[in-house]
């Protein structure tokens, strides 16, 4: 593998580092016994230089090591995974600037104090393996980070959404499924086309596919109007953007590089942003805020004015609370269910409250209380008993019982894929504090009122194996982390109180 100039001068320097360190020499005694400065050895060291052909002779001569075993690339067994690092993906392929890291301050760390950082790294590669991460998982995990690092809110690409939208569709017209497909053919030569499923099983979990061969986008005949909308949009997301390194299916089959994965993401939200106009959403949500009682129908309702599909529509709540109207400590969730099973899969998550709120815990099961999940039991028990093919919206408060922080939550819930046989639920959960109150009119209720209104009132936690109620008739598992959380306790305090 070539590596970048950069990480070759590094690799050097740790090298001759280490290489010094072993023979027990200072910098000051390498310098003399080679020749050169002070200043220059310190300067390789660090991998800001690399030497000549004469002076790394006089670097080998005075290590009495030979030339070919100094210039080479392998390094030992203490730094072996530094070099495992460099020579990866994630120096060259995460655009490392984005979480306001400069490379050349990470390489100087690693040039700094090797022996520390190689440890580190070596742990983190064995948590990953030890959780069977994938490359596509730490990408996705590493855009989460950086989405919340924003708040979820990009003022770039909402300003070339309001590009598209004054030259496209002045005067608040409606972004179309016409105007999409006309844009495509017309301004990028691409020919939407659709595929059938159910005669290519095999493409089934895929909602289009880019051949840009032969310029046509081939969209799954499944797809509802919404999902159509969307896709269509993010397509021209890519082409007005000019988005180059790109996956060519959605949902995407294998990632290539971090950058494929950010560019996916400016293309969706570029999408949500000219489907739903920011201006027109924060009048709606205005207006929601201010009313007195919460219903869930209104919620609904609002989500069908803009004639979007639901998770559309809370990706787009994600980026305008934050920017619009200072609602920052939120979270998102999406759970997956088949109806009949009792286990939920939680298939997508986001946090810009950075607090409390369901994470991807190994081994543990989350609270029974969740309106995430209730509302998918009730949308299970609606499907058997009454032919019901429709949404549902449900609100609670819940309270934490380990921290006593009360959350606004509100789910909705609707067929995932008719042809997936799953349900799935979306979650937009808000910390009730004076600032959320001070918005939402309906949530200034009445001291020692525990249900507003419309929204039940419920004591949850994390997870089962963490919780304190006892008389939970929800339990899945017992307390086991707790109890040996409390056994450790009860362990520390006998032994300080030994005389």
């Amino acid at each position: 593998m070539n590596l970048p100039a950069d990480h070759i001068r590094l690799l050097f320097g740790l090298k001759l580092r280490q290489l010094r360190l072993d023979k027990g020499l200072s910098v000051s005694e390498l310098a003399h016994q080679s020749g050169l400065s002070i200043s220059y050895v310190t300067e390789i060291e660090k991998g800001r230089k690399y030497p000549k052909t004469d002076k790394i002779s006089a670097l080998a001569n005075a290590l009495q090591v030979d030339y070919d075993s100094l210039v080479s690339l392998k390094l030992s067994k203490k730094l072996e995974p530094i070099s495992d690092l460099l020579r990866s993906k994630f120096l060259t392929e995460i655009p490392l600037e984005l979480f306001g890291i400069d490379p050349s301050d990470l390489l100087e760390l690693l040039a700094e104090a090797p022996a520390k950082v190689s440890a580190m790294v070596r742990t983190f590669m064995d948590i990953a393996l030890s959780y069977n991460m994938s490359v596509e998982r730490l990408y996705l995990t590493m855009l989460r980070s950086y989405q919340e690092l924003h708040d979820n809110y990009f003022p770039d690409i909402e300003a070339d959404a309001d590009r598209f939208l004054d030259e496209f569709a002045p005067a608040d017209q409606v972004v179309s499924e016409a105007l999409l497909i006309n844009l495509l053919k017309t301004r990028y030569d691409i020919r939407p086309e659709q595929f059938d499923a159910r005669t290519q099983p095999e493409l089934v979990a895929l909602r289009s596919i880019l051949r840009p061969e032969t310029h046509t986008l081939y969209l799954n005949a499944d797809l509802s109007a919404g999902q159509r909308v969307f896709i269509l949009a993010r397509e021209v997301g890519f082409q007005f953007m000019q988005l180059k390194n790109r996956p060519y299916t959605y949902s995407w089959v294998e990632a290539e590089s971090f950058e494929q994965i950010l560019n996916n993401y400016k293309a969706s939200y570029f999408a949500g942003a000219i489907l739903i106009r920011r201006e027109k959403l924060v009048a709606k949500l205005s207006d929601l805020f201010a009313r007195d009682t919460w219903h869930n129908d209104d919620f609904l309702q609002l989500i069908d004015h803009f004639k979007t599909t639901p998770e559309q529509f809370f990706y787009r709540l994600s980026t305008v609370l934050p920017s619009q109207f200072g609602i920052d400590q939120l979270f998102f969730y999406r759970f997956n269910h088949t109806p009949g099973q009792i286990t939920f899969q939680l298939t997508k998550e986001m946090h810009l409250s950075r607090k409390q709120g369901p994470r991807g815990i190994v081994d543990e099961h989350f609270c029974r209380r969740w309106i995430a999940w209730t509302i998918l039991e009730e949308l299970q028990f609606i499907q058997q008993h009454k032919s019901f093919d429709g949404i549902l919206c449900r609100a609670q408060l819940s309270e934490y019982a380990d921290s006593g922080q009360q959350y606004l939550i509100i789910s909705v819930a609707h067929p995932f894929q008719p042809e997936s046989g799953q349900n799935i639920s979306l979650s937009m959960c808000f910390a009730v504090n004076d600032n959320l109150k001070s918005k939402m009119k309906f949530l200034n209720n009445p001291a020692g009122v525990k249900s507003l209104h419309d929204i039940p009132f419920r004591v949850v936690n994390q997870t089962c194996e963490r919780c304190a109620i006892f008389d939970c008739r929800e339990r899945v598992a017992a307390p086991a982390v707790l109890q040996k959380k409390r056994q450790f306790d009860a362990l520390r305090k006998a032994v300080a109180g030994l005389d």
